[in-house]
């Protein structure tokens, strides 16, 4: 055992050489500890896109109250269609909760946008190997709001752009609210409408009516099998005899309509009803029949 008194020698001759080393060292600068922000300039550039596990996904494109219901129903009877609840992948978000963790990821080429897209990829993976089918479609109306995100996400995804009568939108979700606030429903469905358009003019996409949809099933599901490049299937037509999951709130239509298991005949738009110019001029567009002049 050593003595007390040679160990307090040797720990007071550790704590000078301890002060020592410290006093010729030269100072510790403070961005060891706290980086600086990074200037405009040095800001990286958009992370390259990541392979994509599901590289030509299907999108619905539409309003709400359109039919997407129906549509994702029909589908999923297809014997390799894969048509799920509304997956609202907009919503899935990735969080960098730590300073340095943009500066981590950005290291391995990733950024928070394309991070989400991984995420997205993973989940339609993910819902596309459970079903044993091999085509996915995600119809999703809110994913309308963002179909450039899509198409930069999956360059060769492929759309089906669902139009309905903006009049007859505005009439059902005018009914299906409590008090509704009818200039919030016109400028809703205002916005909808102004993306459909702009995904109409400028994707290479599948364009269908709600209207032909319930009026020529078979003609109007043909052709969108045609563009997915798959066989026609008369079983297409009887959803009613299949499990789709749950019809409820925040997933999709849960009407008696929906519920139904037929399709039936879509309601027409007022032609009395007074829609803003826009809109008007929108369905005009679309090839529906003017109704009350524009203002």
């Amino acid at each position: 055992m050593r003595e007390p008194r040679m160990s307090a020698i040797g720990k007071g001759l550790r704590r000078r050489g301890r002060l020592m080393a410290r006093a010729v060292s030269p100072p510790r600068r403070a961005l060891d500890a706290m980086p600086a922000p990074r200037t405009a300039e040095e800001e990286a550039p958009a992370a390259p896109r990541a392979p994509r596990l599901v590289d030509s996904p299907v999108f619905v494109l539409s309003s709400v109250r359109s039919g997407s219901t129906l549509l994702r129903v029909l589908l999923n009877s297809h014997s390799r269609i894969r048509a799920p609840h509304e997956m609202h992948l907009r919503t899935v978000h990735v969080q960098l909760s730590r300073d340095f963790t943009a500066d981590a990821m950005r290291a391995l080429e990733l950024d928070k946008d394309e991070l989400e897209h991984v995420l997205w990829d993973r989940l339609l993976h993910l819902e596309l190997t459970r079903s044993g089918k091999d085509v996915i479609v995600d119809k999703t109306p809110p994913n309308t709001l963002i179909w450039p995100r899509l198409h930069r996400c999956w360059p060769h995804a492929r759309y089906l752009v669902l139009l309905r009568h903006p009049g007859a939108v505005v009439t059902s979700l005018t009914e299906r609210r409590t008090d509704p606030d009818h200039e919030a429903i016109h400028a809703e469905v205002l916005g909808y409408s102004e993306k459909l358009e702009e995904a109409r003019q400028h994707l290479d996409a599948h364009v269908l009516t709600y209207e032909e949809l319930t009026a020529e099933p078979e003609r109007t599901t043909r052709g969108i099998c045609d563009y997915l490049g798959v066989p026609w299937e008369s079983s297409m037509l009887d959803y009613g005899s299949q499990d789709h999951g749950t019809f409820r709130p925040q997933l999709g239509d849960w009407s008696s309509t929906i519920r139904s298991g037929r399709i039936q005949a879509a309601r027409p738009a007022d032609p009395t009803a007074e829609l803003p110019d826009r809109l008007q001029e929108l369905a005009h567009a679309w090839g529906y029949p003017l109704g009350v002049p524009p203002r």
